[in-house]
């Protein structure tokens, strides 16, 4: 029976566990993990804008996926996730503050993107086209960022994460991101209508206590995320790779439980979950302090009936000011 650090056994544990990542370590495997339940917080990321829905079920994937890596923050600070690229979806960002406050935001060409049409699944390369994906930590004004980029190669951006692991990290990693819309019942058929996301993330620790390849070597040739000779990490793997999208999206499956299934023979422990909230950090304040910063032709280009008014990509406030206020 899996147990969490307080005790407490599935039976007692609430199923309806949303918005948050419960972190996991397989103590057989010598392997740690986490997993992202996100249910009110990405719907209200992603109808907060008037995307077509595979821009929003992409920038989904990606609000998922910044949640996964910016748990992993030691400290107070951000993680940034960003695209940039050619393709119908020419940028994507989102934004992990930690302890856990997420926000994001797709830029997209319309005509580009009506072009695809029809029931059948598009792959995020499709949508994304050519270009990079950047992971930025900033630690604060005070302290050094760290950016790491790979290009955008693969046809999920699940993919293209573990090509970032795996030749800038050499950090042994399996990743699953699903996303989907649900529908909870009852007469307002369109209402009743709202956005899932879920993904399970785990990484080799080593004997050493620490995270990364230890003393193993790789190949080339070496399928990957499967290890030459550690049976721990490549029997986590392939008990990983059974979960099913409808499992990380399921809102009555309790996260401990899924655990359970997948890792039950591993001995899973879980640790106290950290909860997410989607709450954007734009102020009119700030967004004053920015447009004094602009020149007096460029706050007269701005002008519209004697008022700038400036909308936050994020979550989409409009603030609206007197022209004479910048004077």
């Amino acid at each position: 029976m899996i147990e969490n650090k307080q005790g407490l056994r599935p039976s007692v544990i609430n199923p309806v566990a949303d918005d948050m990542i419960l972190r996991f370590y397989a103590e057989r495997a010598q392997t740690t993990g986490r997993l992202v339940r996100l249910g009110p917080l990405v719907n209200r990321i992603l109808s907060g804008h008037n995307y077509p829905e595979q821009v929003s079920a992409l920038l989904g994937e990606a609000v998922a996926l910044t949640a996964l890596l910016g748990a992993s923050l030691k400290f107070d600070g951000k993680f940034i996730l960003q695209t940039k690229s050619d393709g119908p979806v020419h940028f994507l960002v989102v934004q992990y503050s930690s302890p856990g406050q997420l926000r994001g935001y797709a830029g997209f060409d319309k005509d580009a993107v009506s072009n695809f049409s029809g029931g059948d699944p598009i792959s995020s390369a499709l949508l994304l086209g050519s270009g990079h994906l950047a992971m930025t930590i900033d630690n604060g004004a005070d302290k050094d960022r760290y950016q790491g980029v790979v290009a955008l190669e693969g046809t999920t951006l699940s993919e293209v994460a573990l090509s970032y692991f795996r030749n800038s990290e050499q950090l042994p990693t399996f990743l699953q991101l699903a996303v989907a819309r649900h529908y909870s019942g009852g007469e307002n058929q369109e209402s009743n209508w709202s956005w899932r996301a879920g993904g399970l993330m785990i990484q080799n620790l080593t004997s050493e206590g620490g995270f990364g390849r230890g003393s193993i070597e790789f190949d080339e040739e070496d399928i990957w995320p499967f290890v030459e000779n550690d049976e721990g990490w490549n029997r986590a793997c392939h008990l990983a790779s059974t979960v099913e999208d409808h499992e990380l999206l399921d809102p009555m499956l309790a996260p401990e439980r899924l655990l359970y299934r997948l890792f039950h023979e591993e001995r899973v422990r879980t640790f106290k979950p950290n909860f997410l909230t989607s709450e954007c950090q734009c102020s009119r304040s700030q967004v004053e302090n920015m447009l004094q910063g602009f020149s007096q032709q460029e706050l007269a280009d701005m002008v519209v009936d004697e008022k700038i008014s400036v909308v936050c990509e994020f979550c989409s406030r409009s603030y609206d000011f007197d022209r004479s206020k910048f004077d």
